[in-house]
């Protein structure tokens, strides 16, 4: 009896650590007119059982490392088991020595189209395709625990951001948007390539920086946090000065030009003139956020 109690109870443990997420999905059919429909229910449960209990890495996490985040999924037509949609992809990670969490993913994905037969096993394979909704699911997945472990340590989402892009090199040969140079400047083929290339080194810079020098000491001393996120975000107009307005800088800022703003608006001031301007170009589509700043 001992051992069955015990194997029980290791058998628990284990799936209590299995996953890596802890992901709200949300499945939003108002604009089919039919957003009561059962099968929008039964695929909302159904995609975050999905990504909820995968296990997407080989490491182990406790309930207290689960990464938040969320993904809207805004349905805005349907014919059988074809879905036309877009999906709003965020997350966020807890900072040192406090109760506040910070953005880090905030993507919006528009080329969104995938088949859905109710209650179809999603399953999610590393190395080869099964459907549009898996491996979009999985991109972005792979997207949240890179910028995660960026975040934590240099390079740290380094085997992440290949798996991101090893799920576009074989989505690439089906027929759905969003995996191609010619699908637009804003798409997930765009936003790895840029992660990736040389030509924005700094970005992964930036995202360790930002939290684990600059946030991450917030608590133990507030002015010398302040000045070393001032100092990691210079480091975007050497980027900008190479490829200036680029996909990636915009997708940083349409997570942390909210964060930015309050950050620089209260508490100890530190003179950020020379940032304020840099902020002005390299992230004009915010600069009625970066005028609010006092300093």
């Amino acid at each position: 009896m001992r051992k069955i109690i015990a194997i029980l109870l290791l058998s628990l443990s284990v799936s209590s650590f299995a996953q890596e997420l802890n992901c709200t999905v949300v499945v939003n059919a108002q604009q089919t007119g039919n957003e009561n429909l059962q099968i929008f229910k039964n695929l909302e449960k159904q995609l975050t059982e999905f990504i909820n209990n995968t296990k997407w890495t080989n490491r182990t996490f406790g309930p207290q490392e689960l990464i938040n985040c969320s993904m809207n999924i805004i349905i805005s037509e349907y014919s059988g088991e074809f879905f036309r949609a877009s999906i709003q992809v965020q997350s966020s990670r807890p900072i040192y020595g406090s109760s506040y969490s910070s953005p880090v993913y905030n993507f919006n994905d528009r080329d969104f189209t995938f088949e859905y037969l109710e209650f179809q096993n999603l399953i999610y394979n590393p190395t080869q395709y099964t459907s549009n909704l898996i491996s979009v699911l999985a991109f972005h997945v792979y997207m949240i625990l890179a910028l995660d472990g960026d975040s934590y340590e240099k390079n740290g989402g380094q085997t992440y951001y290949k798996q991101a892009q090893t799920i576009l090199n074989y989505s690439q040969q089906e027929n759905f948007k969003g995996w191609k140079l010619e699908d637009g400047l804003q798409s997930r083929f765009i936003l790895i390539d840029n992660v990736m290339s040389s030509t924005f080194k700094e970005f992964r810079d930036v995202v360790y920086d930002y939290h684990r020098l600059g946030l991450d000491t917030m608590s133990e001393d507030t002015k010398g946090a302040k000045s070393k996120i001032a100092s990691a975000l210079t480091k975007f107009k050497t980027m900008n000065s190479r490829r200036p307005n680029s996909f990636l800088l915009r997708t940083f800022f349409d997570a942390k030009a909210d964060e930015i703003q309050q950050i620089y608006s209260d508490g100890p001031q530190v003179n950020i003139a020379n940032l304020k301007d840099m902020l002005q170009k390299v992230a004009p589509m915010h600069s009625s956020k970066w005028r609010n700043i006092k300093f």
